[in-house]
């Protein structure tokens, strides 16, 4: 199943299922709340007047945690090397996740127009991301227990202001501008998608691919970010966790490539499908 939340003419969100060429709305406000009434049974979601055609709405992100996006830094060994190439630094790899976070008024829907400023930051730079969303109230979760508590996937592009992410000494302040999240089109269910390490995930800047990679190439697993994370912390329903990006990003091409006013950028997973936003910059 594809979960979605969409928008309808009178600015009103709704979430639903996609069924064929149509959603489905679903009963809840949001689908936050039904991620989280979904771990305990599946609630119904039909109504008589309740369908409505896809192509006919405009879809928002499909989940607004209630709290900041998880992310994972340095988690594809090739990244990993050609960000410590350009820093003029050794590689060192850790015995557990990098985590960071992003805070939620980053998340931008899919097809929107991701406005930044020119201001700010002169180096907007593009990451595709496998993103995972929870559905179960969890701590201290067995890694291979771990893909229990997982509702399930969509696509994730981690904007990033380098200049700001080097200024600043850390990640934070540089990932998370608004509309440096866009995430969808939509949420794969955990069951449909199975092994989550094993989907190709790539992206393109106007139609040139940039990033084409497998998450077989994680350094952790699914299953271990979502047990490291829970260990001592509880994660809720309808959390988001970005996965990490595999190489190929733009402040380490040669010569840099950084994001241009007018760029569409496009994060594809594999049995997820492809998330496509525009870049306005002024």
């Amino acid at each position: 199943m594809k979960f979605v939340t969409y928008r309808t003419a009178d600015g009103q969100t709704h979430p639903g299922v996609v069924e064929g060429d149509r959603i489905r709305t679903i009963s809840t406000p949001t689908l936050r709340e039904y991620v989280a009434l979904a771990q305990h049974e599946r609630i119904a979601w039909h109504a008589a007047d309740g369908l409505v055609p896809l192509d006919g709405v405009e879809l928002d992100a499909p989940i607004r945690p209630a709290r900041n996006v998880f992310c994972v830094g340095r988690n594809y060994l090739e990244h990993a090397k050609e960000g410590a190439r350009t820093a003029g630094r050794e590689l060192r790899l850790y015995d557990v996740p990098t985590f960071f976070t992003k805070a939620p008024t980053a998340i931008a829907a899919p097809g929107a127009s991701l406005r930044f400023d020119a201001n700010v930051s002169q180096e907007y730079d593009y990451e595709a991301e496998l993103a995972v969303v929870i559905g179960a109230r969890c701590k201290d979760v067995p890694e291979d227990e771990a893909l229990h508590v997982v509702f399930g996937y969509t696509a994730l592009n981690d904007l990033t202001a380098r200049d700001l992410q080097r200024s600043h000494g850390q990640w934070f302040k540089g990932k998370s501008l608004d509309d440096s999240c866009p995430i969808g089109p939509w949420i794969v269910a955990g069951e449909e998608i199975g092994d989550p390490q094993s989907l190709g995930i790539s992206l393109r800047v106007n139609g040139v691919e940039k990033q084409s990679s497998n998450t077989a190439k994680m350094i952790f697993s699914v299953k271990r970010i979502v047990a490291e994370l829970s260990r001592g912390m509880t994660l809720l329903p309808g959390d988001v966790i970005a996965t990490g990006t595999p190489e190929g990003v733009g402040f380490a091409r040669t010569p840099p490539e950084f994001l241009a006013d007018g760029d569409e950028v496009e994060v594809e997973i594999e049995r997820i499908g492809t998330l496509r936003n525009t870049v306005s910059i002024a």
